[in-house]
């Protein structure tokens, strides 16, 4: 594993923070270029990006430090340390989510499309992301003969965030082809509930930072249930809509 790319003088580079920027970088590209298709201007797609990257983030934050907070609780300077990892899915889905509606609102665009627009490109950020994961050396699995070996760890494991990488890039390109399919609007932002959903929940059965919950599944697993129950509902208040 490579946390740290290298280092100029007293400047740390860390590869969760550099994949992360790739994301937010390569996301916001190729939404703005997708923006005009929906009628939204490119400086509005770049509104749109800032807030719900920021908040994302923010919400990914606290998520990962709720869930966390045994070990945040007797090492309070680490709260802030981004570079080093420690963003969780389901915080930075809300958070980004909420700001999307927040943003939707204040700009008096139709939510809907907006969220048909971001979509694919909330799969794809999570899939570069998932590439940091795997050099800082987080979001590991558990023992295997075949695995790759973490020195962090000294063992070696699954690759779980590698199986993220590619579960949510095959994600990312089944949601751009349904997007060039007639569809129902909000339903490219469904179909990506129930398809991250169901992909994260299994691959927590190969994880080993986590504990489990009651039926013998862990807190991730239970949230993923949550998110596939509210994208069913969500289609059923959109087509009454």
């Amino acid at each position: 594993m490579h946390p740290i790319l290298f280092t100029i003088g007293p400047i740390t580079i860390y590869s969760y923070g550099v994949m992360l920027a790739t994301a937010v970088l390569v996301c916001t590209y190729l939404l703005s270029r997708d923006a005009k298709r929906y009628h939204i201007s490119q400086e509005t797609a770049y509104d749109l990006v800032f807030w719900c990257m920021l908040w994302g983030i923010i919400g990914a934050r606290i998520f990962y430090i709720f869930i966390e907070w045994p070990y945040f609780s007797q090492n309070l300077m680490e709260i802030p340390m981004l570079q080093k990892g420690g963003l969780a899915w389901q915080g930075g889905f809300l958070g980004g989510a909420l700001a999307g509606v927040w943003f939707a609102r204040r700009k008096k665009l139709s939510l809907r499309p907006l969220l048909d627009l971001a979509a694919p490109y909330i799969a794809l950020g999570q899939s570069i992301g998932r590439i940091g994961c795997f050099l800082n050396g987080c979001c590991y699995g558990k023992p295997v003969a075949w695995g790759i070996y973490y020195p962090v760890h000294n063992a070696r494991l699954y690759p779980t965030q590698l199986f993220e990488t590619v579960g949510l890039f095959i994600i990312f390109l089944i949601l751009k082809k349904v997007q060039t399919k007639p569809h129902q609007p909000g339903f490219i932002f469904v179909f990506y509930l129930w398809l991250a959903a169901i992909e994260r929940f299994i691959v927590e059965f190969y994880r080993a930072d986590h504990d489990l919950l009651w039926g013998g599944l862990s807190l991730a697993q239970y949230v993923a249930l949550g998110v596939f129950v509210a994208g069913l509902i969500l289609m059923k208040v959109f087509k009454k809509k």
